[in-house]
């Protein structure tokens, strides 16, 4: 069992995209030691110059730490390093895995029964976040932590970093369920904004308006908002790109059944278009194209 009356110093982020770099950024200004590594070597040389250390190999990222975070594109890819790469094998003893990404609950909890049986010392929690980019960077996730709560105290600094809030939510897969039911919210709201925009176009209502017909609205939250201004600037540089956010959509119908939220199912359709036909790599906001207000 990881003993709680230490503290975490040691971090390795696995995974240095748009969300790891990010975090790994906010571990660097908190005065952790940082080891990273992406499968894309290249994608390191920002967070070098902040003070991290580089590895060529995940499991030398891995050695030392004493809690690695794993922020990679799906189950298989994490599984693959993790496991048939033996990356859990380099951890060092009584380390705490905290699986960061969404990969599925069901993923999730498979993931962590192996680890538990092949590395019984090392402490698997499960905790994905709520936000993008901008709230990375700037330490507002919201933390969804699921798993053994007797190693909270250890992760207490390590989590104050990251994120404005923290959420115990019980065992583990708990987290990514709940970080699924919100990533679907986020994308009904997407949607939302994209067909109101399209409405909008269709019945020669000035998009300038329909933004003030909304502010200070409760109809409207912030995000959605802040979509539908990305939209009607056409920026679709990416926050969070409209590929993981299908991927999330297609992990509702995997884990929960169409029939739970079938509108998820039709707006994975639509996206799935979207990505297949040029919007791969851009932000949710590219749900606008295809519509009447596609550029």
């Amino acid at each position: 069992m990881t003993d709680t009356s230490l503290n975490a110093t040691r971090i390795a982020v696995i995974g240095a995209g748009t969300m790891g770099a990010a975090m790994a950024k906010r571990l660097i200004a908190a005065q952790f030691d940082v080891d990273v590594w992406s499968r894309h070597e290249a994608t390191n040389a920002p967070l070098v110059d902040l003070g991290a250390t580089s590895h060529a190999e995940a499991k030398d990222a891995l050695a030392k730490a004493d809690v690695v975070i794993t922020m990679l594109p799906t189950a298989d890819v994490t599984e693959n390093l993790m496991f048939n790469e033996r990356g859990l094998e380099a951890m060092k003893r009584d380390a705490v895995w905290i699986q960061m990404a969404m990969i599925g609950p069901k993923a999730t909890e498979d993931i962590a029964s192996r680890s538990s049986s092949l590395r019984s010392d090392v402490t698997f929690i499960d905790a994905p976040v709520s936000g993008s980019r901008g709230p990375a960077e700037s330490g507002q996730l919201l933390i969804l932590a699921s798993g053994d709560e007797t190693v909270a105290p250890l992760l207490d600094n390590v989590f104050g970093a990251l994120g404005r809030k923290t959420m115990w939510l019980g065992a583990v897969g708990a987290g990514s369920r709940m970080k699924l039911i919100l990533n679907t919210w986020l994308a009904f709201q997407t949607e939302g904004a994209a067909e109101s925009l399209s409405l909008a176009s269709r019945l020669h209502t000035e998009p300038a308006l329909l933004v003030e017909a909304l502010r200070d609205n409760a109809l409207a939250s912030p995000y959605a908002l802040s979509k539908l201004e990305k939209m009607i600037d056409g920026d679709f540089r990416p926050d969070f790109s409209i590929d993981w956010a299908l991927k999330d959509l297609e992990l509702v119908g995997t884990d929960a059944g169409t029939d739970a939220a079938p509108v998820a199912s039709v707006i994975a359709d639509r996206w799935h278009s979207l990505v297949e036909n040029g919007s791969s790599g851009l932000d949710v906001s590219a749900a606008s194209r295809g519509l009447a207000v596609s550029s």
